[in-house]
């Protein structure tokens, strides 16, 4: 549907279009991105000079104001855009790569649309995080994306630190001259046997996916790292717990007043051992009475 018949399906209706666009490769522009550049009232975009570079690599025209919109200018711009939104207007949203409001501009325009009652759509699109995730050669059932490390390496080293247990595949943003120190970063924290990827300039000329170790990623980067940058790091592995000692802190709730079925689930998602053994171990290590002093036997808690 092109952005005109939309208008006249719902009335003229202020509407927000976040546009996803190439983050590298102009031939993954979508139809629809087109029809949406060529067909809006006002672009906001994060820089107008690479846009309209991306307009003549499209090879699409438009009657659009064309306004910049960046991380300097959002609070000052967003009552702007509301106000042409107010009119009926069709404002599309576009940054320099990707999906706006992801790690770019965009989130205070969306939060601030959706307050006043806009509607706010997206042209879906190419998006650097799911396609180094889908290239990096590591588990892709779950993840999460952390978007720029701290640059400041005592901020840096706590985020790591909140993450180095977490089971989950990490997927970060990095510039090319921190690329090498933000590696080490995570060599230190995670271990340097844990897996990863740098994947640079994806879908461009020059695209390259480096794979292995930390260790090995933190020695290749030594050298001159060009271009944008995603990092794609494995999760933490399953920490091995002995049963015994994870009984003991099924024990250890049941006296803090957790009925034992319920404190073994807990500790057994926790550490990944079956509730079944575990329960067992627990009642075997298990004082023959509550710890309340009740004659009632702890199976029974």
């Amino acid at each position: 549907m092109s952005p005109e018949d939309d208008r006249q399906g719902r009335g003229t209706v202020g509407t927000v279009v976040l546009a996803g666009t190439p983050i590298g490769d102009a031939a993954d522009a979508s139809p629809r991105l087109r029809a949406e550049l060529a067909g809006a009232d006002l672009i906001a975009a994060e820089d107008t000079r690479r846009f309209r570079r991306l307009l003549d690599r499209l090879e699409v025209t438009t009657s659009a104001r064309v306004v910049s919109y960046f991380e300097g200018n959002e609070a000052a711009r967003t009552p702007e855009l509301l106000a042409a939104l107010a009119d009926g207007a069709r404002v599309v949203l576009v940054t320099d790569a990707g999906m706006p409001s992801v790690s770019d501009p965009g989130y205070r325009l969306v939060a601030a649309a959706v307050a006043a009652g806009f509607v706010v759509t997206a042209v879906p699109g190419p998006s650097a995080v799911l396609t180094a995730l889908a290239v990096s050669g590591l588990p892709v059932d779950r993840f999460c994306f952390e978007g720029f490390l701290p640059r400041k390496a005592g901020e840096r080293a706590r985020r790591l630190g909140e993450l180095s247990a977490e089971p989950r595949t990490l997927v970060f943003f990095e510039a090319p001259h921190r690329t090498a120190e933000a590696l080490g970063a995570l060599a230190e924290a995670f271990g340097a046997e844990r897996r990863g990827a740098v994947c640079r300039e994806l879908t461009k000329t020059y695209e390259e996916v480096v794979r292995g170790p930390l260790s090995e990623l933190v020695a290749w980067a030594q050298g001159e790292v060009r271009g944008e940058v995603t990092l794609v790091v494995a999760g933490a592995p399953p920490a091995v717990v002995d049963l015994d000692v994870a009984a003991a802190r099924v024990l250890e709730r049941v006296r803090a007043g957790t009925r034992l079925k319920p404190a073994v689930a807990e500790v057994a998602a926790e550490t990944g051992l079956a509730k079944n053994a575990l329960y067992e171990i627990a009642l075997k290590n298990a004082p023959q009475k509550a710890s309340s002093g009740s004659n009632r036997p702890i199976s029974g808690v």
